[in-house]
């Protein structure tokens, strides 16, 4: 795989292709990231996720290169690995630090964007609550950081009971979001997904849905979702994913009418408009 680190393209086979083992990220999970799909070898929205990366970065007090030079790289970079549908990651992140602690010691950030294939998801997905909450006030809460720990081990306990994705809830007890994903689910014939004050990652796809759907931003219980006439996941790569059981209980519409209606006023865009 070809990759772009800091200004140039190198393969990951070589030296040039590796960050060093003292980068912040590798030692206290320092930076952030944004994953992006590409299109007929353009990378979808990329204005919206250069935005959030920004805010992101912003929580962390990491300095972000020029827009300009971040496109320049992701085009780089599918050219260079001939990716025509895929997945690009672009990651900042705090830099070979001096010390082996908290502190950056002024670090300069690192800059990675890796692109590759991507396998399909399936249409639809089961599943599962997991016990331990998204803390909606937290320093990074909405942050699109690389500590994924705990996404890791919630998506390993989701595979252990034969389901594709976990969800969290919040510290209250409300819906918050998946390990990579926003949920939508259909309450009394309305749209309804977590608001981001419940703690969720400002999905992009979210964010396109809710201004090309009628959905609603609403706080509902965790337990709301089992009882839901139909739901689905959004994000990025799986764009809208059915889901056809919680805790292994069926949802009785997979995919419902309202994920039909969604998936596709989400296709029109993006057959329209690839940066929107």
């Amino acid at each position: 795989m070809i990759v772009w680190i800091d200004g140039r393209l190198a393969d990951t086979g070589s030296p040039e292709g590796r960050v060093s083992p003292l980068d912040h990220a590798l030692l206290t999970g320092d930076g952030v990231f944004e994953t992006l799909k590409v299109c007929d070898r353009v990378p979808f929205a990329v204005t919206r996720h250069l935005r959030r990366l920004r805010r992101s970065a912003d929580a962390l007090g990491l300095a972000v290169l020029a827009d300009h030079v971040l496109r320049d790289a992701m085009a780089a970079v599918v050219e260079a690995n001939g990716v025509d549908e895929g997945r690009l990651r672009l990651t900042v992140t705090g830099g070979a630090a001096t010390t082996l602690g908290s502190d950056r010691g002024g670090a300069t950030p690192t800059t990675i964007v890796a692109c590759g294939p991507m396998a399909p998801w399936p249409d639809a997905t089961a599943v599962v609550t997991v016990p331990w909450p998204r803390n909606e006030r937290g320093a990074i809460a909405g942050v699109k950081s690389v500590s994924y720990a705990e996404n890791v081990v919630a998506l390993t306990h989701a595979r252990g009971q034969g389901a594709g994705e976990a969800i969290f809830g919040n510290t209250v007890g409300n819906l918050c979001e998946g390990t990579g994903s926003n949920v939508f689910l259909v309450l009394g014939g309305d749209l309804v997904t977590p608001p981001l004050s419940a703690g969720p990652l400002a999905g992009i796809t979210r964010e396109l849905l809710l201004e090309v759907s009628d959905a609603v931003e609403h706080d509902v219980p965790l337990e709301a979702l089992a009882e839901a006439d139909e739901a689905f996941l959004s994000s990025s790569t799986r764009e809208v994913q059915p889901i056809s059981m919680v805790d292994g209980r069926p949802l009785p519409s997979v995919p419902g009418p309202r994920s039909k209606e969604a998936a596709e006023a989400f296709r029109a865009l993006v057959a329209r408009d690839l940066d929107p």
